[in-house]
């Protein structure tokens, strides 16, 4: 996996012609990037306004904090997580398949790496500009616990980064528009089921599942920056999202490579 790793690096050339390609094409559909940044901020609002009040504060790690304190941190890892899903499954698949934009750009001196991490770049760019957005929400809510949070900014890059690879490795294998149904039905479950709205202890014997999910380690990392925390366990979270980037990095450049040039 390493080797497959380096080589597909050393292929690198322009990654960044294929994130200038995006800007360009999102500067006229400004309001797609924008829309996915408001199912959270729903989730934010009516947590705070209405919900929170229900139940009140809650206990984590020693600390009494408010509800929707509580669950801010996780939304904001939910936020980078779509904005990353949204750009590297069904916009790659039509690339792909329909758009034929690919084949067109390696008729150039670009290669199928500077493909699949020119997209991934992207996607995490719109994973993280829905994360400053909420961020700065928070903020404005009265919501960031510590000065620490700025750390959540990098924190959501990486949540990005490896949502976006997987997304695009497991794009490269679908067939038809019909194999997307799985993406929501994944998706959300990685939502609600990430210690998002609940501490991991409330999941009793079934907290090694939730920790199973890839979103769970970003909604830790954001949450403990949130509250200014650190911890030596935090490095296994961080641990968790690389590999899973480099392993969707990996496949997707060689899926790319096996579906254009074969």
């Amino acid at each position: 996996m390493i080797t497959g790793l380096a080589s597909s690096a050393l292929d690198l050339r322009r990654p960044h012609r294929m994130v200038e390609r995006s800007v360009m094409v999102y500067r006229r559909g400004w309001m797609v990037i924008v829309s996915g940044f408001f199912e959270p901020l729903f989730f934010l609002l009516s947590i705070r306004i209405g919900f929170g009040a229900l139940i009140g504060d809650i206990e984590v790690g020693g600390r009494t904090i408010g509800y929707a304190e509580f669950v801010a941190p996780a939304l904001m890892a939910a936020a980078a997580m779509n904005g990353a899903i949204f750009d590297s499954t069904m916009n790659v698949f039509y690339k792909v398949k329909y758009s034929k934009l690919y084949d067109s750009v390696l008729a150039t001196p670009m290669t199928t790496a500077d493909v699949a991490l020119g997209e991934i770049a992207w996607a995490m760019l719109r994973g993280l500009m829905y994360s400053v957005a909420f961020l700065l929400t928070m903020w404005a809510l009265g919501m960031t616990g510590s000065a620490w949070v700025v750390l959540a900014v990098p924190v959501c890059v990486l949540i990005g980064f490896a949502f976006a690879s997987i997304g695009m490795a497991v794009t490269s294998f679908m067939r038809s528009w019909s194999d997307f149904e799985y993406v929501p039905a994944v998706q959300v479950p990685l939502f609600l089921f990430s210690a998002t709205f609940f501490p991991l202890s409330q999941y009793g014997s079934w907290g090694w599942v939730v920790q199973l999910s890839p979103l769970y380690h970003g909604v830790a990392l954001v949450r403990g920056a949130n509250l200014g925390e650190w911890s030596w366990t935090y490095l296994g979270h961080v641990a968790v999202l690389v590999g899973l980037a480099v392993v969707g990095l990996t496949i997707t450049a060689r899926r790319l490579r096996a579906l254009l040039l074969s």
